[in-house]
């Protein structure tokens, strides 16, 4: 039992070992981490999420949905903000992790991260593709076949995403730049045009009655209370789990932090303010969906094109779908640029194959591990019915939100002496008040989905017990190893 507890040493965390930790180019900057930010926040889900909530769940309520949700991220943000400023690494929540609570921990953290961004990037690639082909039919082109069409882009857009992340880090963030300020432009287009169509008579009462439905549970939630239920505050706060969807991403931010310059002050500023922002255009989003139209006249399928229809607008629908197909973008190559940090920090303190923690002497990234997970996502995209799977994404990202949240509580008893760029105010109010806010989120997700979760953490822990928990770093006595051909050591 102890080896698998064994912990890892805040120095090494942070420092050197046998080799050189810090073997990624420092790049980003504290506007860079903004866009990284906003690149995976902001997706097509902003011209949808809003309606589809206030439709089926919030009513105009859907507008404090978002609130309690970003209030709910906002807390697991300053959670990690204080242990990426005392621990800035390329590993994140698994490092932490690491540090904190021990080596099986950290696999089990390591592992659920690898489940929520491979199967992330699965899922929005083939939400890109299905955008991508409705906004070509927009446009009045005809596909014949639309599926085929359909996977072809799939499969475009992940390989030249992947060469991009592959090429180096550099390459990435000019181009996250470019698409980024050009969705942004999309999302003022709809806001501004939004507001001059808005009907102060479609809000109505915040807090819609609440209604029973004529469904199963299905949430854990759900089968605590004995039924299903919409709208009222249970919907409001209902919604808020499904609308946290949204914010996710912020954590990717924390994985940049051994490429960040002053990373221990740059990355809480650069992963704070990136949420806040993306939760004031979240909320102008919304304010404008529930404005524009009733909630009991929302088409669930396009809420708001289909509003800017009914507004007699409609060439706003293609602003609407140029700013999906870009949002889309960016977040794929941010997924697949936080993956490849992750599994670059496992394979480096040995609990996978240690060949991924190659760095490329020409382009200075971990390209070979960039380069399987760039064919993991295709496999998983083109072959898997990713898009039935997307809460599995959710339950990873909240459970190392939960990891990290604790941490920050038994880091402080246990290691008050670190030097920490950021702390959370309030402590240990906050972190325990980020606890319950995601075990709150956590309880509003599928039975099926914790069943899936489940099985893929019991697969993992095999894995580690037959193979990382004897090729760990830590269970080797420590050798002045040096980097050499490329290969960094830690």
């Amino acid at each position: 039992m102890s080896t698998i507890l064994r912990k890892l040493p805040p120095a090494e965390a942070i420092g050197l070992r046998t080799g050189a930790r810090h073997s990624l180019t420092e790049l980003y900057r504290p506007a860079d981490l903004v866009v990284l930010g906003l690149g995976v926040m902001i997706g097509a889900g902003i011209f949808s999420i809003a309606g589809e909530q206030a439709a089926t769940t919030a009513g105009t309520g859907v507008i404090l949905s978002f609130m309690i949700a970003g209030i709910a991220c906002l807390l697991a943000c300053l959670c990690y903000a204080e242990l990426s400023s005392t621990m800035p690494t390329s590993g994140s929540a698994y490092t932490f992790t690491y540090v904190i609570f021990g080596e099986v921990w950290a696999w089990i953290i390591g592992w659920a991260l690898i489940l929520e961004l491979q199967f992330a990037a699965a899922v929005v690639a083939r939400a890109w593709g299905a955008i991508t082909v409705g906004a070509i039919t927009n446009f009045g082109v005809r596909l014949r076949d639309e599926e085929l069409v359909q996977d072809v882009l799939v499969l475009m857009i992940l390989v030249l995403l992947t060469g991009i992340v592959a090429l180096g880090a550099r390459v990435g963030l000019r181009a996250l730049w470019i698409m980024v300020s050009a969705k942004l432009l999309a999302i003022g287009a709809v806001i501004v045009v939004g507001l001059a169509h808005i009907d102060v008579a479609n809000f109505g009462d915040f807090v819609v009655p609440p209604k029973t439905l004529d469904t199963a549970p299905a949430t854990v939630l759900e089968i605590f209370i004995g039924e299903s239920q919409a709208f009222g505050w249970f919907g409001i706060f209902s919604a808020a789990s499904a609308i946290a969807f949204a914010y996710i991403g912020f954590d990717i931010v924390a994985t940049s932090a051994e490429e960040t310059v002053n990373a221990p002050k740059a990355v809480p500023k650069g992963m704070i303010r990136s949420l806040v922002i993306a939760t004031v255009i979240y909320l102008a989003v919304a304010l404008v969906m529930v404005g524009m139209a009733s909630y009991t006249r929302i088409s669930v399928a396009t809420p708001l094109a289909g509003a800017f229809r009914a507004a007699g607008v409609d060439w706003m629908v293609h602003v609407i779908d140029v700013g999906a197909v870009l949002g889309l973008t960016t977040v794929i190559l941010v997924l697949i640029v936080g993956q490849t940090r992750v599994l670059f920090s496992m394979a480096r303190d040995g609990l996978i194959p240690r060949g991924l923690a190659s760095v490329s002497r020409r382009y200075h990234t971990p390209t070979r591990v960039t380069l399987v997970i760039g064919l993991v996502a295709i496999v998983l995209a083109e072959f898997v019915p990713v898009l039935t799977m997307q809460q599995l994404v959710v339950i990873g990202t909240l459970f190392a939100f939960a990891f990290v949240a604790a941490g920050v509580i038994v880091m402080r008893r246990r290691m008050p002496h670190l030097e920490r760029g950021f702390r959370v105010p309030l402590s240990p109010l906050l972190p325990a008040l980020s606890l319950v806010a995601t075990l709150w989120l956590m309880v509003n997700l599928r039975v099926l989905t914790w069943a899936w979760f489940a099985l893929w953490m019991a697969f993992g822990l095999v894995v580690y017990l037959l193979y990382g928990r004897r090729h760990s770093l830590l269970a080797r006595p420590a050798t002045p190893d040096r980097p050499t051909h490329g290969r960094h050591r830690r």
